[in-house]
């Protein structure tokens, strides 16, 4: 089995749009995402590769996943074309080049992409995609190559709302 995490990145400020590459995440958006990086330790889903956008509100994100994680921030994969320039097939294409001695993938990126990721890459996911969202997608599959759209089974849609309604926050 294969196992898929797509993440939008945490809360980000909302003026600078001129600057979007260089936005920066808002204090609630870090605590979104050590919340959520908390949760999946618990469920014990640790990565084994991280790949992020280059935009700093995306690696920086992805950096807090793997602190909480135990995750070398050095070891994430900054891919160019996770931001804004990627299509589906860009994107399995690049799920396909994981070597398959890894079984747990993260993948950090933006909105609507990642929505459309998550949608496109799974046979029963129709949720939403706040900020922060993690959305956990098991393939049974045993090598990357054979990943394909419309396979992968939701296993956890984690979101900062669950711990507003929870009270966790």
């Amino acid at each position: 089995m294969k196992r898929l995490v797509i993440i939008r990145h945490a809360k980000t400020e909302q003026q600078n749009y001129h600057k979007d590459f260089d936005r920066e995440l808002l204090e609630r958006g870090r605590n979104d995402a050590k919340n959520i990086a908390s949760d999946l330790k618990e469920w014990k889903i640790i990565p084994q590769k991280m790949i992020s956008s280059p935009a700093k509100r995306a690696i920086t994100t992805a950096g807090i996943y793997a602190d909480e994680l135990g995750y070398p921030f050095n070891n994430i994969e900054v891919i160019e074309g996770l931001y804004f320039e990627f299509t589906t097939t860009d994107f399995i294409e690049l799920i396909q080049k994981t070597p398959d001695n890894i079984d747990t993938l993260f993948i950090f990126g933006h909105n609507p992409f990642m929505h459309y990721m998550a949608q496109n890459m799974s046979a029963n996911f129709d949720g939403h995609m706040p900020t922060c969202s993690t959305v956990v997608l098991d393939f049974e599959i045993d090598s990357w190559k054979a990943i394909e759209a419309r396979k992968g089974l939701l296993f956890l849609h984690l979101y900062p709302k669950i711990y507003n309604e929870e009270g966790r926050q």
